[in-house]
């Protein structure tokens, strides 16, 4: 479970240059996908009888329910960096989603944003938070942790 821990919550190692980056790729993505997540969301909690796509079979409110999460739960981690390689699978496959069932039909032009987002999270899911996120506290606390476990064994 230490490593699965580890592996989640890994900012990375990189220059101050691409830390930053990092950072701008995080709050950019994070925040313009909220802006889908929250007109969903309202749809979601809304009055109205729930119609959205059901690609997976699972119904259209589930579908829904499991967009909202992927677009604005997983986008907050994202922004704020807490488990952000974990929460970028999600955002991943949602975008995955749209772009090659809900939108196979309906060209390239409807397809292009979801892949470009599908790319951003892969980058994000590889690479890690950075340095300015709170996954980068937690890994340097559990760092100290470590080393302070270790200094007890000598």
């Amino acid at each position: 479970m230490n490593q699965i821990t580890k592996n989640i919550f890994n900012p990375g190692t990189y220059t101050n240059n691409i830390n930053l980056v990092l950072l701008i790729l995080r709050l950019v993505a994070g925040i313009f996908m909220l802006t889908h997540g929250i007109g969903k969301l309202e749809r979601l909690f809304g009055d109205g009888p729930i119609q959205f796509a059901d690609p997976l079979g699972v119904g259209a409110t589930a579908s829904l329910a499991l967009t909202v999460f992927s677009e604005v739960f997983c986008s907050i981690l994202i922004i704020i960096g807490l488990g952000t390689r974990l929460a970028a699978i999600p955002l991943f496959i949602t975008m995955l989603v749209a772009a090659l069932i809900v939108h196979s039909t309906d060209g390239f032009g409807r397809q292009e944003l979801p892949l470009m987002y599908a790319a951003i999270y892969t980058t994000i899911a590889v690479l890690g938070a950075g340095k300015y996120s709170l996954d980068y506290l937690i890994a340097g606390r559990r760092k100290h942790k470590d080393v302070s476990n270790n200094a007890n064994l000598l």
